[in-house]
């Protein structure tokens, strides 16, 4: 048989043929299955969602001999006994009982090497469907750092599958475990239950449950299974000295102390923001030149006239406004993959576990929490992994206080324009430490909207919290890269589709009704024109009703217009405010005439619109306002209720104006207007 290197080089010339083989990816959390999946797939991978339901499926197509197989990433699980809705969907997939998913014609079991006990107990349960089952043994260097000797034939022999070792960074491993799964799927051999004592099958579909209910036979058979899987290990690992410490544990003395920790966490997210700020600086000065280069181009090889218009104050001036972002999202996206590969994530978890439960969150509210910093939408969608309902649901209704990353170009705008160059202490950009008091101020808020909402109509006492602390390990390159890849594109789809159609409609409604007066106003300057023109269209009348609401955050009806965009997409803020403000091809944030023109603006009366104080009060507004219509189309689904939805808009409408108001306001009487 050719080496798969081989046939992979043949395959560029000849092409691959479409197989109807399905493959599933089964493993416990931080057991190496999503660093083999892309190994596996690389950059032939999607992610959408199971029909009818919030749980992600993210499949790719895997290679082997000349065939393209389909490979399903299954959830992260600890086992099949449906007691969560990642389980439930993970056993129908293995059942064949989901809409457009065929049942899988093999199963690669992840199992961690450094786990191997705990892991077996998922494997045990995959054999029970009747699918040919591959064991990809995966931490193999970790579990020789510490000395755990695994005898791979007798935990072959005993399972009676295939075990292969992997080492998915290195590509040690795959050739055989492709060839292995392929030989599985093929075949028509039926796994067995080894472990039971009467030999009989296990009813996969009620195992669990009649054990709870105290049925004997199943206690048995639950018995049968522990006894086989301790059986297995003692006889396929060696002993070992688990009584000294391992590199893991020393460093977690430091790194989950309740003091120590804690401080290191916050340094951390500091000098994160700090980076972000000071690497991105030069790509965005790129992307900036560009965007204005290409302004002035189209510009210069148009007449004047509304395409024109359209194409360099709207298209340009609102897609290009957003684009710019770009690095900034990628640093972040690049530092949240690091400190998940490296383990540090769970150790984050654990150290603020205690403080989240004295709120009457679950511990388990800390990962969906911690991925709406990315996104809430699936940090909402995350929250599946919590059983009890009035648990989620507050978890929910919190998540979008984290500041996501559609918060981080607005933040970057009002900084660069306002706080550019200052320093806190002498050496700390003051943009960093604005950056990073917004983001404490979501999570402030959403602990105390957490605490008040378990002790009224959400009150239920929180279970208590079991989290595995996986060894910290050297991010993998190739994982970190494709989670940047696939926000950056999500990001870049987002600004060609639905941020160009609003800003095109942004610009519909600033540039018509055209003013019947336009002959009247030929003796004034073009500048005055514009002005009249915005203040009389469709955008500058709905600008004018919000007013008197808004002004009181220090917000004039432009910023109104801006916040009302907003919601479709909070990115918007900043190319909302280039069209406005009419800066055209030059309307990139970090553009000087763009900051100019936001520093010159006037009011009706002379008075200058923006300020330091009111730019602050704009940064808190949208640290806490859910302006975000996405988010509330998955609160309805993930809910099934549209009371919770009018409920989390209402109540972070009302904080989010609050705030803003004691910010503005309370600087004014500070003197800082």
């Amino acid at each position: 048989m050719e080496p798969l290197e081989a046939i992979t080089k043949k395959q560029k010339n000849t092409g691959t043929e479409k197989s109807n083989l399905v493959v599933a990816l089964a493993g416990n959390p931080n057991a190496g299955k999503t660093t083999l999946f892309n190994a596996l797939t690389g950059l032939r991978q999607k992610t959408a969602n199971y029909s009818g339901v919030t749980v992600e499926r993210k499949e790719g197509n895997w290679i082997v001999e000349n065939e393209t197989i389909k490979l399903i990433d299954l959830p992260g699980l600890y086992s099949l006994d449906a007691t969560s809705l990642d389980e439930k969907i993970a056993r129908d997939v293995l059942m064949g009982k989901l809409p457009q998913t065929k049942k899988p014609d093999a199963i690669i079991a992840v199992v961690d090497a450094t786990n191997l006990e705990r892991n077996l107990y998922l494997v045990t349960q995959l054999l029970e469907f009747g699918i040919p089952v591959v064991i990809a043994l995966t931490m193999i260097d970790l579990a020789e750092k510490q000395n755990i000797e695994i005898n791979i034939k007798v935990l072959s022999n005993h399972l009676k599958i295939p075990v292969i070792p992997i080492k998915a960074s290195q590509k040690k491993g795959i050739e055989e475990l492709s060839i292995e799964t392929l030989k599985s799927a093929r075949s028509t051999k039926v796994p067995k239950t080894v472990w039971l004592n009467n030999g009989n099958e296990i009813d996969r579909s009620n195992d669990i449950h009649l054990s709870l209910s105290g049925n004997e036979q199943a206690n048995k058979k639950i018995f049968s299974r522990y006894k086989f899987i301790s059986d297995v290990y003692q006889k396929a690992v060696s002993p070992f000295d688990d009584t000294k410490p391992n590199f893991s544990e020393k460093i977690d003395k430091i790194l989950t102390h309740k003091f120590f920790g804690l401080l290191i966490l916050v340094c951390l997210l500091l000098l994160v923001f700090q980076t972000i700020f000071s690497w991105a600086s030069l790509p965005m000065d790129l992307l900036d030149s560009g965007f204005g280069a290409l302004g002035n181009f189209v510009g210069n090889q148009m007449s004047d006239g509304i395409l024109k218009d359209l194409i360099v104050d709207g298209i340009i001036a609102g897609v290009g406004g957003v684009l710019i972002f770009l690095p900034q999202i990628l640093l972040l996206f690049l530092f949240i993959s690091i400190l998940e590969d490296t383990g540090y994530m769970a150790r984050a978890a654990f150290l603020l576990d205690k403080m989240m439960s004295k709120v009457g969150l679950h511990g388990k509210a800390f990962l969906p929490l911690m991925s709406s910093f990315a996104c809430a939408i699936p940090g909402i969608m995350a929250t599946r992994t919590i059983e009890n309902r009035r648990d989620r649901l507050a978890t929910i209704m919190i998540a979008p206080f984290m500041s996501c990353s559609a918060r981080l170009p607005v933040y970057a705008l009002m900084i660069a324009t306002f706080f550019a160059g200052q320093t806190v202490f002498g050496f700390i950009s003051l943009g960093a430490f604005l950056m990073l008091a917004m983001y404490s101020l979501g999570v402030l808020v959403a602990v105390i909207a957490a605490f008040i909402l378990k002790k009224t109509i959400l009150k239920a006492p929180p279970p208590p919290f079991v989290m595995e602390l996986p060894p910290y390990r050297l991010p993998n390159v190739k994982t970190v890269l494709i989670n940047m890849f696939e926000r950056a594109w999500l990001f870049i789809k987002r600004a060609g589709t639905i941020i160009l159609a609003i800003s095109i409609i942004l610009w519909a409604l600033m540039y018509f009704p055209q003013t019947s007066q336009q002959t009247a106003l030929n003796n004034i300057s073009e500048k005055q024109k514009a002005s009249q023109q915005l203040e009389n269209s469709y955008a500058g009348k709905l600008g004018r009703t919000i007013e008197p609401v808004i002004k009181p955050l220090g917000f004039d009806w432009k910023i109104g217009v801006a916040i009302i965009a907003s919601f479709a997409a909070r990115e918007v803020v900043g190319s909302t405010l280039a069209i406005i403000y009419r800066v055209g091809e030059d309307a990139t944030p970090k553009s000087p005439k763009f900051i100019n023109a936001i520093k010159n603006a006037k009011k009706s009366d002379g008075t200058t619109v923006w300020t330091p104080l009111t730019a602050l009060s704009l940064m808190v507004f949208f640290v806490l306002a859910m302006q975000c219509m996405s988010t509330l189309a998955i609160v309805r689904r993930e809910t099934n209720s549209w009371g919770w939805v009018f409920f989390m808009f209402g109540y972070m409408t009302i904080l989010a104006y609050v705030a803003s108001f004691i910010t503005y306001q309370g600087g004014k009487l500070l003197g800082f207007s």
